[in-house]
């Protein structure tokens, strides 16, 4: 057991084509950009009794901060039973090639959610 992570975009169809959720990253035991993922639910008043299970939308601005968050060493220290240890450093690579490809996905019109389980 232990936290999983993802990111994907959603659902869409139209006249001209239609695209299913597709995953954009994955992340096992990235302890502090859950705890940044839930810091933001939390601004966005989402509703939830543990930030477990929960979809969140990630907008424009939400990719810019998180961009900040990461290239300036501040995403929160966050610790949980199935957590794991900090990973930002391990990890950091890896967000910010997300972080191009969700901004990728928003041009285009689709939509980019977080997720988590554990």
């Amino acid at each position: 057991m232990g936290l999983d992570m993802y990111a994907y975009t959603a659902a869409k169809a139209n006249a001209d084509y239609e695209t299913g959720q597709r995953e954009l990253a994955y992340w096992r035991k990235h302890p502090n950009l859950h705890g940044w993922m839930e810091k933001l639910a939390e601004s966005k008043n989402v509703g939830y009794s543990s930030f477990n299970g929960v979809e969140l939308e990630l907008t424009w601005e939400d990719l810019d901060k998180l961009e900040h968050a990461i290239t300036h060493n501040q995403l929160p220290p966050t610790r949980g039973f199935f957590f794991g240890d900090f990973a930002d450093d391990y990890y950091k690579a890896q967000d910010l090639e997300f972080i191009k490809k969700a901004r990728a996905e928003l041009f285009l019109g689709l939509k980019v959610f977080y997720n988590s389980s554990w």
